[in-house]
Formats: structure tokens, sequence, C-alpha cells
């Protein structure tokens, strides 16, 4: 039998650009109590395509985590991992909570459903017959959604998981954007996810992030 796993043996590092879906994972971090290194990727010097990123991931995308030698990306294996391997946070249900299942279904709708749904409609792309759409179709995908929502005061109910993270970042940035009407049981559940000490640390951080990457650019 192999010794159990000790996080704390391998440094974990967060490929980072300010205000983008990587500031929910910074979130997360924070919330978990987790020590890490950042690596800042500065997109708007298009860093995110240099090729020691694109040896990260592949995509040019942000977020990508590695651990020791274990590189993830992809945002909701990102979430699922990190939450696990800090269980004494309490920020995932473990695989024999009867909360396990609803957890990862709400995290997969989100990248398997959401937003791709969103995407199609922000760039108004004609609706295709729900038979042949991985998620159906937008008006389904968001009552869904909202239904949800509607029964707060979390994704799980009463318990805050690594799943709000996820789903409050990305709707805060989407309907503050115009992207996603915004309804009043999101409206709330939005202002109870942003109440979170992390958020606002975050926030600070990646401003601060932010202008240091601005100077950077500048005095090249």
């Amino acid at each position: 039998m192999n010794p159990p796993y000790n996080h704390t043996d391998a440094e974990l590092t967060l490929f980072h650009a300010p205000n983008t879906r990587s500031s929910g994972v910074r979130v997360l971090l924070e919330e978990l109590g987790a020590s890490y290194q950042l690596h800042p990727i500065d997109m708007k010097a298009n860093k995110q395509r240099a090729q020691d990123y694109l040896a990260v991931n592949p995509m040019g995308k942000v977020p990508a985590i590695k651990h020791g030698e274990t590189l993830i990306t992809e945002q909701v294996a990102i979430y699922i991992y990190l939450a696990d391997l800090f269980p004494e946070a309490g920020l995932a249900p473990g695989l024999r909570d009867p909360q396990r299942g609803a957890y990862l279904r709400w995290l997969a709708f989100y990248g398997s459903c959401f937003e791709p749904a969103m995407c199609d409609l922000a760039l108004k792309r004609e609706p295709v017959p729900p038979a042949t759409c991985p998620y159906g179709d937008c008006e389904t995908t968001l009552k869904t959604l909202n239904d949800q929502l509607a029964r707060g005061p979390y994704m799980l109910g009463a318990q805050f998981s690594a799943a709000d993270v996820l789903w409050g970042s990305s709707l805060t940035w989407m309907t503050m954007f115009g992207l996603l009407p915004e309804t009043p049981d999101m409206k709330a559940y939005i202002d109870r996810v942003n109440q979170r000490p992390s958020i606002a640390h975050v926030r600070q951080q990646d401003a601060e992030l932010s202008a240091v990457l601005a100077a950077a650019r500048d005095a090249t």
C-alpha cells in the first residue's frame, strides 16, 4: 500500500493573469488557506501565446496550476483538484458525502452547459436543434441555473463550497458586462458570495499586480 500523499511535499504554482478566470482560482486558494507560488501572465502583452507558456497550456489560456510534477489545466478540473487537495478547508464534500454528487453536477454543468450557452448567447449565434446541441438550449440552461439559485443560499444549499467560488466569480463578471440577464435570485447570490473577505483581498492583489505588469510594459 502506498503511504498517504502529503500535499505539503510539493510546490503549488498558479499561472495567473489578473482580472480573468484565474482570479477565481486565486480566490479559491485564499479560501483554502493554501501556500502557493504566483506565476504572472501578462495577457495585455500577449504572454499567454509565448512558447514557454504554451508548453504549460497549449490552448494559451489561464488558469493553469502545477503541483510538483502534476500539471492541471481546465477551470473546472482545477477547482475539483484544489478543493480535494485541501480537505481540511471543507470546500468539497468527501467521496461518501451525500452532497458529493450535487457538487460535481454543478461544477460540470458550469463547464459543459453554462459557458458554451453563454458564448452562443453573447455571439448571437443562431440556435441549433436541442438534440444536436451539447447543452440543449440557452433558455433551459438559464432556467436550470436560476431554479437552483432560488433554492439558496448556495449551490449546495446551506453549505458554501468551491462550486460557489466558481459560480460567484463567473456570474459577477457576466452580469457586470451585461452578458447575462440578472434575476433577483442571481443578484442575491452574487451579493452573498461577494461578501467573502477572500474576494476583496484578491481584487486588491489583482489591482496591484496589474499596475506592476503595466509598469513593466511601459519600461520596455
